[in-house]
């Protein structure tokens, strides 16, 4: 095979030069190469031979695949030959550029201008001084708008003189209808595949990001993506729109006939999984640090909203956060919804709809919409739609509890949880019955979304990984912010959240850590907001922490004397008491559900930054009468030291000496500060104790535990039906506690978290992109690849 004879030739030290057409032209001449040849036929000891030993040879094939690149853009691609050669090119540079980027002498090469190579070096016009990576990524974002090879070409006759690739209105050839384009082009597998191509060639430029080590300093941006997503791409806004509107459209059901996915090869997902890839790198972009690309404008008749000021110079995240339209966004939410709820789909034949792989990505993206364009946030929250989204969340959220190799798929659906959370729509949603009978491994009940919402949460914290520990101040955040709105919990539900109480008002968990008693005073919040704002509807709860009032008497009389705290540890020595599902009555798990599997062994997994502590994460925000919010500023700029959270570890450090037993262990709740650096002492059990706000509850039990005994002496009742009867009809007006102000801890952004989506969203796509491997064994710095 002439490819392989020529990596042979090109290794040699000897410089060939940048004229010698002949030589360099083996390199792309082949006919019948696919991506994984040439990845086989390049092997990674050769490029890193190559670049070590020949390096002028390297910079000039380099060079050399440019120029055919931008050849071929420039003369619209007309023949097979051309075509071959431009993905030729495209393949090869995929290989070497993981290679490029690795070695921080060779990162600049591609931003340097190369003197007259090959152009007989006289003629320096201002074309050829372009630096190499943006002639790159011009010439890619023409190749992906270009007339029979990337789209269908507008021409009827053949005589007719080939479409100038100049004059073309690139917004004409958008691939897909949807958000600004209403013509849904004849599909064509050609071009889907190489669109494909192009986009792998792309996201590669983008993956620069992977060889440098995660900073907090935001202000790095990518080069590749700030000059691709500029005015300078004038292609930008067809291509933004064409990359969304691909991945909302695809319906990878393959049109209602069962198995009609084994009988043709969709060759639309890849594409899809590229766009989706695509779409998330180019919106990286920390909305912490700048203006809040979040722009209300005046409705126009246009897609985007017209604004001053122009918001971010990234034109990506500038049109995403222009959107406004309400087809725009029913056709996003309705196609995001479609897609994660796909493994969900139950059919009666098993493999008969077609299981997509990329949720993570998806997520990322749904995120990216949320944060960057409120308006679609309340549009999504507007109509009950967003239960769409919610329950597939829930779903992985409760696949993946056990397998530390999702802890970061964990963490993102519990984050967008808590950005809808902040709304007081997504609390009045949940009320919902839900009826969708989805398998998973929860009890059975019946009840609203908010039921399955506090199940699945019960569920993550009692049987998740270890390395959850981290997410749980935001699971009750979450319960926290949506509790002042639920109308009515189901008897399991309720049995639930005092089932957590107990496990964390024990004593040795609270001595344990200093951040431990914070769970608590969440819990007592989500009771008090019930009981206050919503307790006609509540009597499973009201009848729940009648009969578990011991926990709360208990806390009230939690000692405080170093003796006891000392005792309340060894307890903990003696049985590292797990939150165990004994005494949380499960129940039956639904029919045709999987119990969470941990991670096989040997999976590969990517580590992850950690993720900022939730008073960093959120602010607070208090409801009025009117039901609007007003941000709370915080009252000290610091915290008291006590109050401040152990930075959270990153996934690559478990949360506290790895466990000797992992079957008792895995449940445990393990103490920050395994290091002994911290004792729990009188006065900060003192600190916190006197601020636990229980005069609700216990004006609730004071009123009615004796009424609901006197009902069971004199019936001689033991059956709950009769007292939880009793309950609904019984009334606290006037008995309570006048109503504390409903608190909202609202997700805020920051550069902590932008840091987190960086890694995580890079880990995805290295782990992702195995066929061909395009990073595979390269040095890569943003995070650590780790077996399990």
């Amino acid at each position: 095979n002439s490819s392989s004879a020529s990596v042979t030739m090109f290794v040699s030290p000897q410089p060939v030069e940048a004229t010698d057409d002949a030589f360099w032209d083996q390199f792309w001449a082949d006919t019948a190469t696919s991506v994984q040849d040439v990845f086989a036929l390049v092997p990674a000891a050769e490029i890193r031979a190559v670049r070590e030993e020949s390096p002028s040879n390297l910079a000039t094939l380099c060079y050399k695949a440019v120029e055919k690149l931008v050849q071929g853009a420039e003369s619209g691609c007309h023949t097979e030959k051309e075509r071959q050669i431009v993905l030729n090119c495209c393949r090869l540079l995929t290989r070497i550029l993981p290679y490029i980027f690795e070695d921080p002498d060779w990162r600049g090469f591609f931003w340097s201008t190369v003197p007259g190579a090959g152009r007989g070096g006289g003629d320096e016009d201002d074309e050829n001084a372009r630096p190499l990576a943006e002639s790159l990524l011009l010439a890619v974002a023409d190749l992906l708008f270009c007339p029979d090879f990337t789209v269908q070409s507008h021409r009827r006759s053949t005589v007719d003189t080939a479409e100038d690739i100049h004059s073309i209105d690139s917004c004409e050839y958008i691939w897909e209808a949807g958000v600004g384009f209403a013509h849904s082009p004849q599909p064509n597998y050609i071009h889907d595949l190489n669109r494909t191509e192009l986009l792998k060639l792309l996201l590669t430029c983008f993956s620069e990001a992977m060889y440098l080590p995660p900073s907090s300093d935001s202000s790095n941006t990518n080069p590749w993506v700030q000059f691709f997503c500029s005015t300078e791409n004038r292609h930008a806004l067809p291509l933004f729109t064409s990359l969304l509107n691909i991945v909302c459209a695809y319906d990878p059901v393959g049109y209602g006939i069962p198995y009609n996915h084994l009988l043709f090869s969709d060759y639309r997902e890849p594409l899809v999984e590229e766009a989706a890839q695509v779409l998330i790198v180019t919106l990286d972009y920390d909305s912490s640090t700048s203006s809040s690309p979040t722009v209300d404008g005046t409705t126009t008749g246009t897609a985007m909203d017209d604004v001053d000021p122009p918001g971010p110079d990234n034109l990506f995240v500038n049109y995403l956060s222009r959107i406004h339209r309400e087809e725009d966004f029913q056709f996003i939410l309705k196609g995001v919804a479609r897609l994660l709820s796909n493994p969900l789909v139950q059919t009666y034949l098993p493999n008969s709809a077609k299981k997509i792989q990329f949720h993570q990505e998806l997520l990322v993206l749904f995120w990216k919409l949320c944060d960057f364009n409120k308006k679609f946030l309340f549009f999504v929250l507007k109509s009950s739609d967003v239960l769409d989204i919610l329950v597939p969340i829930l779903y992985f959220l409760n696949d993946a509890r056990a397998d530390q190799s999702r802890v970061g798929l964990m963490h993102i659906g519990v984050f967008i949880l808590l950005l809808l959370s902040g709304e007081r729509n997504f609390g009045v949603r949940l009320n919902k019955p839900y009826s969708v009978r989805v398998p998973m491994d929860i009890p059975v009940f019946t009840g609203t979304h908010a039921d399955l919402l506090i199940i699945v949460f019960h569920k993550i914290i009692t049987s998740g990984h270890q390395r959850l520990q981290p997410l749980f101040d935001c699971l009750l955040t979450i319960i926290v912010n949506v509790s002042p709105y639920l109308k009515s919990l189901s008897m399991v539900a309720a049995n639930k959240l005092l089932h957590l109480l107990e496990a964390f008002s024990t004593t040795w968990f609270l001595f344990s850590a200093v951040q431990n008693h914070h769970l608590v005073f969440f819990l007592l919040e989500v009771f008090n907001n019930i009981i206050q704002y919503q307790f006609d509807g509540n009597s499973n709860l009201v009848y729940a922490v009648i009969r578990k009032r011991n926990v709360f008497h208990q806390l009230a009389n939690l000692p405080t004397d170093s003796q006891s705290i000392q005792k309340g540890l060894q307890r903990k020595k003696k049985t590292p008491e797990p939150i165990s599902r004994t005494n949380s009555q499960d129940g039956v798990s639904m029919e045709g559900s999987r119990p969470a599997a941990p991670a096989e062994p040997g999976t590969l997994k990517t580590s992850l930054v950690a993720t900022p502590g939730i008073d960093k994460l959120t602010e607070k925000s208090q409801v009025s009468e009117d039901g609007t919010m007003r941000s709370l500023e915080p009252e000290s700029s610091q915290p008291p030291p006590e109050d401040n959270p152990p930075p959270a570890v990153s996934d690559g450090e478990p949360w506290s000496g790895e466990a000797s037993h992992p079957r008792r262990d895995r449940r445990r709740l393990s103490s920050a500060s395994s290091s002994g650096q911290w004792t729990p002492t009188p006065d900060w059990v003192m600190s916190w104790k006197s601020k636990l706000p229980l005069q609700t509850i216990m004006r609730l039990l004071q009123v009615l535990v004796p009424q609901v005994e006197k009902i069971c002496i004199d019936k001689g009742l033991t059956d709950e039906s009769e007292i939880l009867k009793f309950l609904q009809h019984g009334t606290l007006v006037g008995l309570l506690p006048v109503p504390h102000p409903i608190l909202i801890r609202k997700y805020q952004a920051n550069s902590g978290t932008a840091m987190w989506f960086r890694t995580y969203m890079w880990g995805v796509i290295y782990l992702r992109n195995v066929d061909p491997p395009i990073w595979y064994d390269t040095d890569v710095k943003l995070f650590e690849i780790q077996r399990v």
